[in-house]
């Protein structure tokens, strides 16, 4: 059975930085793709960045590249983002999720974990 469990959330000001990141579990992860998404309130969930198990494909949405950095640790199983920079609209619960890379949907999801940018 696939899990994904998040950690790293928390309340931070603008401008810090927080690194979230998804111990997955329960099969080998070659040839899946795991990815990053967010849910602010009153907004639909929305991809923040992907990254294949290879580490050869990564993708970014518009409003965090440059900002975040998503990468992954085979040898542990994780996947992990990097966030800087921090702005109020990055408050969101976010959310670990994977597939089969090729797949159109993501059929593995975490928990979330809740990440609040405020002064």
């Amino acid at each position: 059975q696939v899990q994904l469990v998040e950690s790293g959330g928390g309340l931070v000001q603008p401008g810090d930085s927080l690194r979230l990141s998804c111990a997955a579990s329960g099969r080998t992860f070659s040839g899946y793709v795991l990815g990053w998404f967010r849910q602010a309130p009153g907004k639909e969930r929305e991809f923040v960045a992907g990254i294949n198990w290879s580490g050869n494909w990564i993708s970014y949405a518009g409003s965090v590249k440059g900002r975040f950095t998503v990468s992954r640790d085979t040898t542990k199983n994780t996947v992990s983002l990097q966030m800087n920079s921090l702005k109020a609209e990055d408050t969101a619960v976010y959310y670990c999720a994977g597939k089969l890379s090729g797949a159109l949907a993501y059929d593995y999801w975490g928990q979330g974990t809740q990440v609040t940018v405020s002064s």
